[in-house]
């Protein structure tokens, strides 16, 4: 295995002076009870974290409070101020979809009580394009059962959802946050424009949540008057890559960063992650004879992802623990959760590598919208990406952030790109640029040095910081990925 301060200088040439600017080390992140294993095992609690509501209980403050049903983000009461000496230029959002079922996968065997999705409608209707087209119908999906079919899985039998999808309540959170973002972008700054493809792009995965959500969202950015009066027939455009290059998944082959995952991370042998098993051994038995999940079954095993899953969903949405799992039992699985998302993303030094082979594409082409936009190459201002936690974690491993968390529903960041204000910049096509960005509502604090607190660094920092990594149109990452 190659490590990180090693294999990128030493195989690819850096972009512009990033050999002189941007430290491409690991840096670990912050001490904390989630990177402490003892505490994991041995705490209380779940240290503040929520995870029974989208809305948060009376009298807690929104910025920084962690709701693994519904995070934090930009909004405009906890906004934090730019100097008004700087004007917006260009705003990228990605942020994970909103509450949902949980995967099918991760469904017990005896799962009770039932999920229904009877309150929710959602639909694959498409239709042709142009002035003559015909207008498709306005359909939406319903699960139903037949009795004839011999295979209906008895723990699913007679449910009225997908799994997943996006729930009634994962719905509504989604359109407020469409609506704080436009508050923010419209209403303060003045800079989101009307809706117009020449503007703005929306971009989603091809696992259908990201659309279910999408959709929402939009509706609460512009509302439904203004998605009636959209010239086009099929309404909003969401574009999405083919999955198996999928860079905001991600699903683009990297084999490399799958050995390098392989030798720290789940199922590996490392001795961090074998040790948090072993002791956690106690907490699986417990589960186990709860949810008659069988104890050689691998998948639910070799790490807390199945189980994290099946819980929090049903907490999220107000449905019981099952008998024989306590509230207790439920936060040691919160917390395990926590600190396996640090060990995979952050806290060991091979994370930096793998999220940026297995993510290096999808920042290369935020590196290229933002230099396109800068040197008025594109119109486009505002782009917003719905996506997944294996996607904001990677993120946040790669910008190296202070304190890893699980991102939970609706997790976001914001890359804000600034320049001076018309008034203030004599050389208005070619004038500088500043990046700042945003984790859950507030400026990100990177343990590397070269980003430090991301309140407007500047933009040639920035670009060459991820450059170093990817390389333009992502060449570095491409060889990365295919020098196995």
């Amino acid at each position: 295995m190659f490590s990180s301060t090693y294999f990128w200088p030493l195989l690819l040439l850096p972009h512009a002076a990033a050999q002189s600017t941007a430290k491409l080390s690991w840096h670990p992140p912050v001490a904390s009870w989630i990177t402490n294993l003892s505490d994991i095992i041995n705490g209380t609690g779940t240290h503040g974290f929520i995870f029974n509501s989208s809305k948060l209980p009376q009298g807690t403050e929104y910025a920084g409070t962690y709701n693994w049903c519904n995070m934090p983000h930009a909004r405009l009461e906890s906004y934090p101020e730019v100097s008004q000496k700087y004007e917006l230029d260009y705003v990228e959002v990605i942020h994970r979809h909103h509450k949902r079922t949980p995967y099918e996968s991760n469904l017990f065997p005896q799962e009770v009580p039932p999920w229904s999705c009877t309150d929710t409608a959602f639909s694959y209707a498409s239709g042709p394009t142009g002035p003559q087209a015909h207008h498709p119908a306005d359909t939406s999906l319903e699960t139903s059962y037949h009795p004839s079919n011999p295979f209906i899985a008895p723990v699913t039998t007679n449910w009225t959802c997908q799994f997943p999808q996006i729930t009634h309540g994962g719905l509504e959170d989604s359109y407020q946050h469409g609506r704080d973002l436009y508050s923010i972008y419209h209403g303060k700054h003045a800079f989101l424009p009307d809706l117009d493809d020449q503007f703005i792009q929306f971009r989603v995965t091809n696992n259908r949540i990201t659309s279910q959500v999408a959709g929402m969202v939009i509706a609460g950015m512009y509302g439904s008057d203004s998605l009636q009066d959209l010239d086009h027939s099929l309404g909003v455009l969401l574009r999405v890559q083919p999955y198996p290059i999928d860079s905001l998944e991600p699903g683009y082959p990297c084999p490399t960063a799958e050995d390098v995952y392989s030798t720290y991370a789940v199922g590996s042998n490392n001795t961090a992650w074998i040790s948090h098993l072993s002791a956690a051994k106690p907490v699986f038995t417990t589960l186990d004879n709860a949810s008659k999940i069988e104890a050689n079954d691998t998948d639910w095993h070799v790490s807390f992802d199945h189980y994290f899953d099946n819980l929090s969903a049903r907490q999220c949405h107000s449905l019981p623990l099952p008998p024989g799992i306590s509230q207790d039992t439920a936060n040691a699985v919160y917390r395990l959760g926590q600190h396996e998302y640090s060990l995979i993303y952050r806290a060991l030094e091979p994370s930096l590598e793998f999220s940026a082979g297995s993510y290096g594409v999808w920042l290369a082409e935020l590196a290229d919208n933002i230099e396109k936009r800068w040197h008025r190459e594109s119109k486009i201002r505002f782009r917003h990406n719905v996506a997944h936690d294996g996607s904001i974690s990677r993120l946040l491993s790669v910008l190296q952030v202070e304190t890893m968390v699980w991102p939970g529903m609706g997790a976001e960041l914001v890359f804000e790109v600034y320049k001076l204000r018309s008034r203030e910049n004599k050389d208005m096509r070619n004038g500088k640029r500043w990046v700042r960005v945003l984790w859950g509502g507030q400026e990100l604090i990177s343990s590397n040095p070269v980003l430090g607190k991301m309140h407007l660094v500047e933009a040639e920092v920035f670009l060459d910081y991820i450059y170093a990594f990817t390389g333009e149109k992502a060449v570095k990452v491409k060889a990365f990925c295919e020098s196995k």
